[in-house]
């Protein structure tokens, strides 16, 4: 069955074009004017934008961290990115220590694999390094993965310098790309400990940001890249959250380096005010990196219009309320992390391109061509284009709504921007040609597949 979507606004990193879209097999047959319509499904999608599927490259479903599991596994969390406009994840599948990189694989397929309502491919999180590993990565990369994920922080994940040069190293010589997570570990332990020699306790979640200062984020910022340019490869500063870190970037890039940079949603519409609500309620919004000031938000966005960051993604990490409390008697006890996979691109829209700080074309940008380009997923993702997925968002501009804990997809039971009303809203959002969601409402589940980089 042929479908034709005519007369709509098609967005793209280039600019803006009335067209419409012809969608055979559930790929793009043809893009422009004047498309016979017998025979096939007629959409009419005037007075709409079209956008290509949005892409979410940072998410962690499923995921066993700090003494539990995240809310969202793979059923719950991709249906809440499908029913916001996003069509493709990229999930950190991780490798915990003395596990090899097959068997990280092969435990997130099984996390994955006929579950998911959206489309994913992996990054691969290392743990764990030596000669082993170290062959073992031409083989994952021969298999697809082409990112992969280093921390700079967590005792279960840390690597060290010497680590991350010759992981870097090696990404290099294979044509693989790392995105790493930049705190210093050894500032925010040291700082932690003398909050509890002070205070006796670490009960205050008004306490948190204070351990985890912008200068802890640029420090490590700063060092990783030194050692990317020593290597002479690019490398993804994740979910960048300051204006400190913002800078070394900056600095680097006017030594030469090629640096893509990552923030969030929460960065860019909320700071550390947050920690200063009822304990009950600041450690919904305790991530890492801590929200910040409202002077980082100004930077972050200006940096966004001026192009020096390159994906706007989720760093979707979701518990509830009752695994938040884990860390009621101790903050650091907190599993840090919350929902956002929804949400995402009507924030975007709304208090980005409505506001007129970014453009949608910019938009479009970060949300799909971008990460689609930098993890190897274009021209299949990230383009509505001849031979592309027909993975479609038809976009009401108009439309008004609100967020709510009970309306959302996620299994988080709190949305951390309950009761903000936006306007703009994906309405449909089609997967390979077929409506998966409509109004935020799931129509088709479990039809996700897996999807490899391409070289």
């Amino acid at each position: 069955m042929k479908q034709l979507f005519q007369g709509g606004t098609i967005v793209s990193p280039g600019g803006c074009r009335k067209a419409d879209i012809l969608v055979e097999g559930g790929k793009i047959a043809a893009v422009g004017k004047g498309f016979p319509a017998e025979g096939a499904e007629v959409t009419d999608v005037k007075g709409k934008y079209l956008f290509p599927g949005f892409i979410d490259a940072h998410t962690h479903m499923d995921l066993e961290v700090s003494g539990t599991v995240t809310a969202d596994g793979f059923e719950t969390g991709t249906k809440a990115e499908l029913s916001g406009g996003t069509t493709c994840i990229v999930d950190f599948a991780t490798q915990n220590k003395g596990e090899s990189l097959a068997y990280a694989l092969q435990h997130w397929h099984e996390k994955a694999d006929g579950k998911s309502s959206c489309d994913y491919a992996f990054h691969l999180a290392l743990s764990d390094w030596n000669e082993d590993i170290s062959k073992e990565l031409e083989r994952v990369r021969e298999a697809g993965i082409c990112s992969f994920k280093l921390y700079t922080i967590y005792d279960a994940m840390v690597v060290d310098d010497k680590a991350i040069y010759e992981i870097l190293t090696r990404l290099k010589e294979l044509g693989g790309i790392a995105g790493i997570h930049c705190e210093n570990r050894g500032i925010i332990d040291a700082r932690l400990a003398m909050l509890l020699q002070q205070k006796k306790n670490r009960r205050s979640v008004a306490d948190y940001p204070s351990t985890r200062p912008a200068l802890a984020e640029a420090e490590a910022v700063s060092r990783v890249l030194k050692i990317a340019a020593l290597v002479d490869t690019p490398v993804i500063i994740v979910h960048l959250s300051s204006r400190e870190g913002l800078a070394e970037v900056m600095r680097a890039r006017e030594r030469g380096q090629k640096v893509f940079v990552e923030t969030c949603p929460q960065y860019l519409l909320m700071d550390e005010s947050r920690y200063a609500q009822d304990d009950d309620l600041a450690r919904r919004y305790m991530i890492a990196p801590p929200l910040r000031r409202e002077e980082d938000q100004k930077v972050l966005w200006s940096a966004l219009a001026k192009g020096y960051i390159q994906t706007i993604c989720t760093d979707h990490c979701s518990f509830t309320t009752q695994q938040k409390e884990m860390g009621k008697d101790d903050f650091a006890k907190t599993p840090c992390g919350m929902p956002g996979a929804e949400e995402r691109p009507a924030l975007i829209y709304h208090y980005g391109v409505r506001s007129g700080k970014i453009t949608l074309t910019q938009m479009c940008a970060y949300l799909s061509e971008n990460p689609a380009r930098l993890y190897h997923l274009f021209p299949q993702k990230g383009v509505l284009a001849a031979g592309s997925d027909a993975d479609i968002v038809v976009w009401n501009p108009e439309i008004e709504w609100v967020l709510s804990a009970e309306t959302q997809q996620s299994a988080s039971d709190y949305c951390p921007f309950e009761g903000t009303r936006l306007t703009g809203r994906a309405e449909q959002v089609y997967l390979r040609g077929v409506l998966a969601a409509e109004q935020g409402v799931i129509r088709r589940e479990r039809e996700g597949r897996y999807i490899t980089g391409k070289d």
